[in-house]
């Protein structure tokens, strides 16, 4: 695997409820209601792509590579 190529991975993360919802709200807009009125949208993925994509526009990988961007205390397995 070259380093160019990318993973997906399941990670726990934490955002604000906030952002959460802004996402939950602009996918929601974006899709558009169903004949029956619901919405039909995959939230936890789209969750997912908005964080890839945030990640890959702001360099996470450069931010990854600083030895100071783990945290104090890694939690141990």
């Amino acid at each position: 695997m070259s380093d160019t190529e990318t993973l997906l991975i399941n990670a726990d993360i934490e955002i604000t409820p906030a952002a959460l919802r802004a996402i939950v709200e602009n996918a929601k807009t974006r899709a558009g209601r169903d004949e029956k009125g619901h919405y039909r949208v995959d939230t936890y993925k789209i969750t997912g792509q908005v964080i890839s994509r945030f990640l890959s526009e702001y360099n996470f990988e450069a931010f990854a590579r600083r030895p100071d961007s783990l945290p104090a205390e890694p939690r141990r397995i």
